[in-house]
């Protein structure tokens, strides 16, 4: 059994994910006005529809292209020496810090914690009717699942097929796929907590929304 609150003191540690700024393809590098230390934004709004920061322009055959920041953060470090120059594609630029938001750190706690069950291949999934009208009444959590229970539906190419559940016995506590968008094979699907270890891990939670400290 993982040592949740072990792991909940390992990210207290080291509250923040560094993000790796790469070229997508060749071409010559001009940064923006930036320096280390300074702040930058990921995309806003409700749908995303607000570029984050600039943080370089990469040119091709006279066709500038924006760099833009995937994340909020701090720079932390900058490849100045490449301004200017004609770089290869996956070229390191720069190294963006994000500080962990609670809703990161939930998650990733979750992702370590709970057994999940994973896509076996490149599909759309749902539920089966029965576990979709049981969450609909009260939510995820009320669905108990057993290795070998018919659980989703893999729908593929108009071909759908039951697709039974395999792991330990449990409840389910996530849910990671979405209706109608295509999940990638060895995606997880769903994060399934043993009963008996239902309430460390509630209680885990509870710590992070009431401990937690947004930061940057």
């Amino acid at each position: 059994m993982i040592d949740i609150s072990k792991l909940l003191d390992e990210i207290k540690a080291s509250p923040y994910r560094e993000i790796v700024i790469s070229t997508p393809h060749t071409g010559v590098v001009t940064f923006a006005d930036l320096k280390v230390g300074d702040t930058v934004v990921g995309p806003q709004g409700q749908w995303k529809e607000k570029p984050g920061t600039r943080l370089a322009t990469l040119e091709r055959e006279r066709n500038p292209k924006p760099i833009l920041a995937p994340e909020k953060g701090e720079i932390c470090l900058i490849h100045s020496d490449l301004e200017g120059r004609f770089v290869e594609a996956g070229t390191p630029l720069m190294i963006l810090r994000h500080m962990l938001t609670r809703a990161e750190v939930e998650h990733a706690i979750l992702k370590k914690a709970l057994h999940l069950f994973r896509a076996p291949e490149r599909a759309k999934y749902y539920f089966i009717p029965e576990v979709e009208k049981k969450i609909r009444a009260s939510d995820a959590h009320s669905v108990q699942v057993r290795d070998g229970m018919e659980l989703l539906i893999m729908s593929r190419m108009k071909r759908e097929v039951p697709l039974n559940y395999t792991g330990p016995d449990g409840v389910i506590y996530a849910i990671y796929f979405t209706i109608n968008e295509n999940m990638d094979a060895g995606a997880p699907l769903l994060g399934v907590c043993p009963q008996d270890q239902l309430p460390a891990i509630q209680d885990v939670i509870m710590r992070v929304q009431t401990e937690w400290t947004e930061r940057g």
